[in-house]
């Protein structure tokens, strides 16, 4: 998915651009997600691609939402070395939306940690059967 700046700024707010498109990061222990237990999926806030499933959903205690895998083909990884550190940065596959950074501290069964900010994701609740 192709915008430019100027439309991918008037379809987000102020934050969800500054974190999405200019890879800023929310103020930890703040997003709305964090603490959010519901069963569904995590989606993309930028284009509605499907990222998450709450199932890999974890308290990591570092004051982002936390998953222990993406679903895959749904998130890319790009080396990040702002701020004097060499981390994983990981990207919506689909519209490159800065989504946050993937660390190797997690739980199994992968040992991985995507910790995510809130305000790239949308949610949306598990259909009934």
């Amino acid at each position: 998915m192709k915008l430019t700046e100027q439309q991918w700024q008037q379809r987000l707010t102020d934050e969800q651009y500054r974190v999405t498109r200019l890879k800023g990061t929310e103020y930890p222990f703040t997003g709305q997600l964090l603490h959010h237990t519901a069963d569904g999926t995590y989606h993309c806030i930028c284009c509605g691609a499907v990222l998450f499933a709450s199932d890999t959903k974890f308290d990591a205690g570092c004051g982002w939402p936390s998953f222990y895998q993406a679903l895959e083909g749904r998130v890319k990884y790009h080396t990040d070395t702002s701020h004097g550190m060499q981390r994983t940065e990981i990207l919506c596959s689909n519209c490159d939306a800065h989504l946050g950074h993937v660390f190797e501290d997690g739980p199994a069964p992968t040992g991985q940690r995507y910790c995510v900010n809130s305000v790239s994701l949308r949610f949306q609740h598990a259909t009934k059967a």
